[in-house]
């Protein structure tokens, strides 16, 4: 494993982790070429147990002895950058990343058909924009028994920097992929694919005709896909209408509704399956 120091973050080897957006990083065009980057030994850690492929890591001197679990995991030829930490603190939020960071290989993503073959209860993400949302849900889907997570595709990137580090990992071990490659592919088709895979939708909104989300109706669904809309504004019209439910959570005190990444931990423990 070569381990090589390096005095500058201007380094041209470094540019994943200082100077590429996260669009750039995502790499649109050519998928197959993309990157992202995952921070903590945790976060890795579980990286490298769902076969995540690291380019490169990048961590201080310090941190060299509690990294060897880690980078002795994966192929000898993976360079380790060290910096010092006065570099390193120049990179933004370095210093929430507990120590070491690492650049990965985007994963292909498999189809809905595949994803779901064995799956029964999953959640759908609607244009859920904020990557601390996004990697909650992540989290309580792992913790909470979830099958798959689809997102849909106005949906925010769930390897995205932050979500990642918010998951603490669990992106990596709850299966997910997209539902549709254009905002055209949604609802009306990604509903029908559900559908046609024999999942029953339910849509989590406020309306006269919601059912409680403890209605027998919805624990009898052998499958199951959860629809869950974006922050503020909710699931669009269009998708409620084409769900075979609409669900809400009862709520106290003239509270309205939960956060989205709330009200899906909720939604996971009552209708997990059973």
């Amino acid at each position: 494993m070569p381990i090589i120091r390096l005095s500058s973050l201007g380094d041209s080897r470094l540019d994943a982790y200082a100077r590429l957006t996260e669009a750039q990083l995502r790499n649109r065009l050519e998928p197959e070429k993309g990157i992202f980057i995952a921070e903590s030994i945790k976060v890795i850690d579980r990286a490298l147990a769902a076969a995540y492929e690291p380019i490169s890591f990048l961590m201080e001197e310090k941190w060299l002895d509690a990294s060897t679990g880690v980078i002795d995991r994966v192929q000898s030829d993976v360079p380790v950058f060290v910096l010092p930490a006065d570099e390193l603190k120049r990179l933004t939020g370095f210093e929430l990343t507990r120590g070491i960071l690492a650049a990965m290989r985007r994963p292909v993503l498999p189809s809905v058909e595949n994803l779901l073959a064995d799956a029964h209860r999953v959640a759908v993400l609607e244009g859920v924009v904020d990557h601390t949302n996004v990697g909650a849900i992540f989290r309580s889907a792992a913790a909470l028994g979830i099958d798959a997570v689809l997102v849909t595709p106005s949906c925010c990137d769930p390897l995205y920097r932050r979500a990642v580090r918010v998951s603490m990992g669990t992106v990596f071990q709850v299966p997910w992929t997209r539902i549709g490659s254009t905002v055209e592919d949604w609802p009306e088709a990604g509903l029908a694919l559900l559908r046609s895979l024999g999942f029953a939708t339910a849509a989590f909104a406020l309306t006269d005709e919601s059912l409680s989300i403890d209605d027998e109706r919805l624990h009898a669904c052998d499958r199951l896909a959860m629809v869950f809309g974006t922050e503020g504004d909710g699931l669009a019209q269009s998708t409620i209408a084409r769900c075979d439910y609409t669900v809400k959570i009862p709520m106290a005190h003239g509270v309205d509704s939960l956060n989205v990444a709330a009200a899906s931990a909720v939604a996971f423990w009552e209708l997990r399956e059973r």
